[in-house]
């Protein structure tokens, strides 16, 4: 397991941060991603952090506070030393009926992470993400409570999930201005069939030194190779009672059919091989990997042994190239232009 600096902090973070969507299987949705009870969370945890993990990654909106509870039950059912794993939460999704039971405001923000304090059993958040983009409550009031978070000692770092590239920046830039704790970190959806975060958020990421934290990493299981043209998987899968996240079906299809010539000839599954293309990435900080079984989380573990090569590398990336758009074919076009090359005048 390598461990991975989490964008310009000193915080370290292993390559694989344990994702927890499966424990509990409270309410309508996360019913149908996982139901893990208190045993075999406990038994997932230990493989983890066994294999290296030190990054477990949750959310106050999990199987409605239920997954924050399973875990922090679990790290003290093993004993676990508090210093020796890094935990990750967020807030912003709805957790409550109320109009004020969600969002980014500084009221929830201040009432969420008290929740999940308690849930986890601790005094302190490694990391704390706002999980959306709030188009509602100002940035300003969002950062400044993040901040005061930080200041108090109940939240060490700050990160965000799901937000657009030009609103990175802006709150970089106001944290900056106001001496506000940074955004250290960005959670965002990556995958080889869904390549949309290199247009804009990835250039953004690696210019500014904010750490990538990828989520579903197998597009829901799509990329697992057990999925194909007229098959709806195996039974009990996710993707067939939880269509998440939306994919490309052709292009995905391409990509599982290169992954698998090189998962047959590796002799590993083409799970591994598409996790351990998106490790390949420079900008990639840490993958969560959400299983249901210790044999699951084992295979996605791996990943971290398995390096491709350039040949491979780039067989894959060229069948899930992203079509052109402006302004990318743009800046190509004319950026050749500033290439060094013979001096040809005009």
């Amino acid at each position: 397991m390598r461990y991975n600096q989490l964008g310009r902090t000193g915080l370290f973070v292993s390559e694989i941060c344990l994702g927890t969507m499966t424990f509990g299987g409270r309410g309508e949705m996360f019913q149908h991603i996982g139901k893990l009870q208190q045993d075999d969370v406990d038994a997932l945890v230990r493989a983890a952090l066994d294999a290296g993990v030190n990054f477990i990654d949750t959310a106050d909106v999990y199987s409605e506070g239920l997954s924050e509870q399973l875990l922090g039950q679990s790290l003290r059912n093993l004993g676990v030393r508090r210093e020796s794993v890094v935990l990750a939460t967020k807030c912003s999704s709805p957790t409550g009926a109320g109009p004020n039971d969600r969002g980014s405001s500084r009221g929830h923000v201040m009432d969420a992470v008290e929740a999940s304090l308690r849930r986890l059993q601790t005094d302190h958040i490694d990391l704390y993400q706002l999980h959306a983009d709030d188009s509602i409550t100002p940035i300003e009031e969002t950062l400044r409570a993040m901040d005061d978070l930080v200041r108090q000692g109940k939240v060490r770092y700050v990160g965000v999930s799901n937000w657009p590239a030009w609103r990175i920046m802006k709150g970089l830039g106001l944290a900056e201005r106001h001496g506000w704790a940074r955004i250290d970190s960005m959670q965002a959806y990556y995958t080889i069939a869904g390549r949309d975060l290199e247009r804009e958020i990835a250039p953004l990421l690696t210019s500014e030194r904010v750490g990538l934290m990828v989520w579903s990493p197998l597009a829901g299981g799509l990329l697992s190779g057990k999925f194909g043209p007229g098959s709806n998987g195996p039974e009990g899968a996710r993707r067939t009672t939880f269509d998440f996240p939306p994919v490309n079906r052709d292009r995905a299809w391409a990509c599982v059919a290169a992954m698998r010539e090189i998962a047959v000839a590796r002799e590993v599954s083409v799970a591994r091989i598409a996790l351990a293309w998106l490790l390949a990435k420079p900008f990639v900080t840490t993958i969560i990997v959400g299983a249901k079984t210790r044999e699951q989380l084992a295979d996605n573990i791996a990943a971290t042994t398995l390096t491709l090569t350039e040949h491979e590398i780039k067989t894959l990336d060229e069948v899930s190239v992203l079509p052109p758009e402006y302004p990318g074919w743009m800046l190509v076009r004319q950026g050749a232009r500033r290439r060094p090359g013979p001096f040809a005048p005009q």
